[in-house]
């Protein structure tokens, strides 16, 4: 059985696109097991307030009219980040996709929520390491049922936990607790959760365009003025700030 040392929360989003600097999220729901086995759910849908695209209304089933009377993430951020604090955090593809988009919109309404001292585990990326197959397929395998009610965050969130549990008792080498595990499939150092900046030998490396595989620092000490660039950009506010924080140590030292 998986041992907990820390609550973890598994989180899963359903959002109006998939652009982390533009996209809002439409409904969170967070399953937040704890060291003592308890579960604890937390499901809102939320006002984007921008339209969701027809597109995404498909895949989760959510319609502009579903949510126009629902809170703003503003009115609920607190309690989120209240229901989050000292948890783990977990999901299917939440590395790259719900843990950068629920940041950003912390951040949006202008509190901070930080991934430090918290361990950030991926089941996707133990699935894909051992089985290859989707969020459906996953639960079908591991845990011999059919996922109803699939793109609706609750029930995703709950079948990644089960699915977590499954995948512990099949794979004695992940061991019984998160940093066995992380250990198992390999922990990313995170830079920012968008990961336009990735780490390499300790150091910030862009991760895109022209300066892909290059030192942050040394592309700002020589190129200032791609700082301004970026900042003006449609990048997401975690990077911006990531990329502040690198700028700033790096003309510090250049002084």
């Amino acid at each position: 059985m998986l041992q907990l040392t820390h609550p973890l929360a598994i989180i899963d989003l359903e959002t109006t696109g998939v652009n982390l600097g533009t996209d809002r999220i439409i409904e969170i729901a967070i399953v937040k097991v704890m060291p003592d086995g308890k579960k604890l759910v937390k499901r809102k849908l939320i006002n984007p307030e921008m339209p969701i695209s027809a597109g995404s209304t498909e895949i989760h089933g959510i319609t502009n009219d579903m949510v126009k009377d629902a809170p703003t993430f503003r009115q609920v951020a607190n309690e989120l980040k209240q229901f989050l604090d000292h948890c783990d955090l977990a999901g299917y593809n939440s590395n790259r996709f719900d843990i950068p988009m629920l940041v950003e919109e912390f951040l949006r309404v202008g509190m901070e929520f930080d991934g430090k001292g918290r361990k950030l585990l991926d089941v996707q990326k133990i699935f894909h390491m051992m089985e290859q197959r989707t969020l459906s397929a996953a639960y079908r395998f591991y845990c011999q049922k059919e996922l109803e009610g699939a793109h609706g965050a609750e029930a995703d969130a709950s079948a990644t936990w089960e699915v977590l549990v499954a995948q512990v008792s099949k794979y004695p080498q992940l061991g019984t607790n998160i940093d066995t595990i992380l250990k198992c499939i390999g922990e990313e150092p995170v830079v920012d959760f968008a990961r336009r900046f990735v780490m390499e030998n300790g150091v910030e490396v862009f991760n895109f365009g022209k300066h892909k595989g290059r030192a942050v620092a040394e592309i700002l000490k020589a190129e200032p003025q791609y700082y301004d660039w970026m900042m003006k950009g449609d990048f997401p506010l975690h990077t911006k700030q990531k990329l502040t924080e690198i700028f700033n140590r790096t003309m510090l030292k250049k002084g």
